[in-house]
């Protein structure tokens, strides 16, 4: 029942936009559908930490590792459809949208929800692979958003490029269903259907099979070469769409990844799925770190981030052991803190009107409480000390000596050209003489006070952790 209303009051909600004329109803119903879906996945993550895994009936189902992404979604997605309120307000008020997009941009947004909680709930391998094409079909309208030149371009270069690999992951999921060929039951195939059948799994269909869901759903996580999309869309859609493909999207493609390495780990061991985790997540660190030195664009310059900090997960589950705790909380505080700073970017894309590096100086001065966020933000995604990132990261590098000492060895030293990257943007943004004829920020409100919601959270949970928190990931490691 829980699930059902999670889903059903999203799509509802979209439903209820696209037949009101009225803009403030139509925000009430996105945040009212969001607070519902945050309420209910707090209730079913408390469902799942005690009893292990939750499955209202056959078609649903929420394990630990589920219950985590489900809560990430619903908390992101509810702060990011309340931050929306002020941010397309201002860009109305300064006439850079009308009515018809702000309704358009809601309707997609309440449907990009719908598709990435039915991702991660759904318990067939074929519905997740339709609910994750549903996000690359929503999010291609909000990326092109704008209907710029160059935004269209990046909506475009995104639909094909995941369009392209969903479909070499769809024919990888294809190939895990080879094992059920001529047994008997009743049609529908659960997640747990296919682990159950593993020893009839041939190894050598079973490693190409994991090689195409690699690259195919490793194309909508970012993971390096298949990257190629992703600055150009973080770039150009609005700011609390770029916080949710950043902060969440990823995540929702890496769970698939997941399920099916578990398959995979049953039938032949975990070292085979391990190297090619290992591989490209090196590859996506050591990329992400040497491109954002060069970065004109902050938006763009956090879209690298991304690719970096999904190198750094797919690379703790490639060495396992701690590494995979610490992979998931990496997820956490990622998700909560990307977002954060993709919502910040929005103040000052806001005040600036620019989001290129060089035309955003004083920051600091203009942007007081936004300035000194940003700076936390950015010490905290680089993995600065006392910071949660610090921990996962250090117990990644730990797992990482003890079965691959010199490739791990090289993620460190990209990892500190990244911070050094990252700080040297930030303190050009941030000090100096102000951009001139650009007014200081006084007062505060939901654009200051929802990314500050987000990273008081993510530095809460870096000190202290609920106990069924604890529960989900402590079950969600086991698997």
């Amino acid at each position: 029942m829980e699930l059902m209303i999670i889903l059903s009051s999203l799509l509802v909600s979209a439903f209820l936009c696209l037949i009101v004329r009225q803009r403030t109803l139509i925000e009430s119903f996105s945040v009212l559908a969001s607070l519902v879906a945050f309420i209910f996945s707090i209730k079913t993550a408390n469902i799942v930490a005690v009893s292990g895994s939750f499955s209202p009936f056959i078609f649903l189902r929420v394990d630990a590792l589920g219950a985590i992404i489900l809560l990430i979604i619903s908390l992101v997605g509810l702060a990011t459809s309340i931050y929306s309120i002020s941010y397309l307000r201002e860009e109305t008020k300064k006439g850079i949208i009308v009515f018809s997009q702000v309704r358009q941009y809601y309707i997609l947004l309440n449907l990009f929800l719908a598709a990435m909680l039915f991702a991660v709930t759904a318990n067939n391998p074929i519905f997740t692979w339709i609910s994750i094409e549903a996000t690359t079909l929503t999010t291609a309208f909000l990326i092109s958003f704008y209907n710029k030149p160059h935004a269209v371009e990046a909506a475009w270069k995104y639909l094909i490029i995941n369009s392209i690999g969903l479909l070499l992951g769809f024919f990888g999921t294809l190939l895990f269903f080879t094992p059920l060929i001529g047994s008997e039951g009743s049609g529908f195939t659960t997640w747990a259907t296919l682990l159950a059948n593993v020893h009839h799994f041939n190894p050598a269909i079973a490693k190409i099979a994991f090689v195409f869901v690699l690259i195919g759903y490793g194309t909508k996580v970012g993971l390096t070469p298949m990257h190629t999309w992703l600055p150009d869309a973080h770039s150009k859609a609005p700011v609390p769409i770029s916080a949710l493909l950043s902060g969440v999207l990823l995540n929702v493609a890496f769970i698939a990844i997941l399920r099916f390495k578990l398959i995979v780990d049953s039938s032949i061991g975990a070292m085979y799925s391990q190297k090619l985790l290992l591989i490209f997540g090196l590859a996506s660190i050591l990329v992400a770190s040497f491109i954002i030195f060069t970065q004109k664009n902050y938006k763009r310059l956090l879209a690298y981030s991304s690719i970096e900090n999904m190198g750094f997960i797919a690379f703790g589950f490639g060495v396992g052991g701690i590494g995979i705790m610490a992979a998931l909380l990496h997820i956490i505080y990622h998700s909560l803190v990307k977002s954060a700073l993709f919502l910040l970017a929005g103040n000052v894309f806001l005040k600036y009107s620019s989001t290129k590096i060089a035309n955003t100086r004083g920051m600091i001065t203009v942007l007081p409480a936004t300035g000194v966020l940003l700076l936390l933000g950015m010490f905290f995604i680089t993995g600065f000390p006392p910071f949660g990132l610090f921990f996962t990261k250090i117990g990644i590098i730990s797992a990482g000596f003890q079965t691959h000492p010199t490739i791990t060895i090289i993620a460190i030293f990209a990892a500190a050209l990244l911070f050094v990257g990252f700080l040297k943007h930030f303190i050009a943004m941030s000090f100096g003489d102000k951009t001139e004829n650009i007014p200081i920020q006084r007062k505060f409100d939901l654009l200051i006070f929802i990314p500050l919601i987000l990273l008081s959270i993510a530095i809460f949970l870096s000190f202290h952790k609920p106990a069924f928190l604890v529960a989900l990931l402590a079950e969600a490691t086991r698997q």
